[in-house]
């Protein structure tokens, strides 16, 4: 079982460093309000996670993944938050900046712990990589639904990790960012990238 488990483990790290929305989620906070307000948004897409894994161990997920119409539902709405963001951050750019990174303003509105549970929830790809891939994952020595559980939340943490030492990373090099050029730079590519997620999501098939 020790060994399923590690491998299943080891699947897990390598779908969390793979570079996605989440990572454009806490890139575009973690630069436009700081270090904190960037570690609340991964706690946020930790959350998101979290309430997947209660769905998928009650069976809700697979009902959404199984369900053409509750998918693009859950699919159009999350790459519409997506787009929003993209454009938040690309209108933001457009306003330049005097340097310092704002504690408030367009760019950090609203909570960041919810941004990044509401980024999460909103993803229809949690609910079928969950429902697809962890039951084939789980230590055949535990029940399913243990298994599974034990495995969203191996999910969770590595995800907190990985994003929460990105954004520490981000952090010590905040006198780089600070410039307006590059803050303004950073506010274009990751625009253009969470609108590019937002259209991925939005043309996605199940």
């Amino acid at each position: 079982m020790l060994v399923q488990f590690l491998a299943a483990a080891g699947v897990l790290a390598v779908l969390t460093v793979v570079p996605g929305p989440d990572m454009a989620v806490t890139t575009k906070r973690a630069i436009a309000s700081g270090r904190q307000d960037g570690l609340r948004t991964v706690g946020g897409i930790t959350a998101g996670l979290l309430v997947w894994g209660v769905l998928t161990v009650a069976g809700l997920a697979a009902v959404l993944a199984a369900s053409a119409v509750a998918y693009t539902v859950v699919k159009l709405a999350g790459a519409a938050y997506l787009v929003f963001l993209g454009v938040q951050a690309l209108w933001q750019s457009r306003r330049g900046g005097s340097g310092a990174l704002p504690v408030a303003g367009p760019a950090a509105a609203g909570s960041p712990w919810r941004t990044g549970l509401v980024s999460n929830v909103l993803n229809p790809k949690i609910a079928v990589f969950y429902t697809g891939l962890l039951p084939t994952l789980a230590p055949s020595g535990l029940a399913p639904q243990a298994g599974m559980a034990l495995l969203v939340l191996v999910h969770a943490v590595l995800t907190f990790v990985w994003l929460g030492g990105y954004v520490l990373l981000l952090a010590t090099a905040r006198a780089f960012f600070e410039r307006p050029a590059v803050r303004r730079a950073l506010d274009r590519v990751t625009g253009v990238v969470l609108v590019g997620f937002g259209v991925k999501v939005a043309t996605a098939q199940p």
